[in-house]
């Protein structure tokens, strides 16, 4: 059974991909509030003004700070570590670096719904 009243924290450079997730988001009748960050580093920001974050969902090619630098961040801070981090990204080839650095999934964009459900499923208790 899924976690209810998720706060969910997405990180995408672009803003079409922001409203998508958090329309997708929000017609789940689990996700209380979604906060959207354009980049790794307005991410970390989020991190460290709410502690109240369930899960992170992360786009890998941004401006700034990228999510691999984003990931390596959270994953290095001790009160951030357990949160889980599905990555999203149009790009095939950065899917080994983003587990290698602390990712617990991925989804190749675009994001079709059920898939993130199914997903987000496997990484929330």
């Amino acid at each position: 059974m899924i976690k209810k009243d998720l706060v969910v924290l997405t990180v995408d450079d672009d803003i079409i991909n922001l409203k998508l997730l958090k329309s997708m988001l929000l017609k789940n009748p689990n996700v209380k509030e979604v906060i959207e960050a354009k980049n790794g580093s307005d991410g970390v920001g989020v991190l460290k003004t709410r502690n109240d974050i369930d899960l992170i969902l992360l786009d890998i090619i941004m401006p700034v700070m990228g999510g691999i630098e984003m990931l390596k961040i959270v994953r290095a801070d001790e009160n951030l570590r357990q949160l889980p981090i599905l990555v999203l990204t149009t790009d095939e080839t950065k899917k080994s670096e983003a587990f290698e650095c602390g990712a617990n999934g991925f989804l190749t964009k675009p994001i079709r719904n059920d898939e993130l459900i199914k997903k987000i499923a496997t990484v929330i208790v």
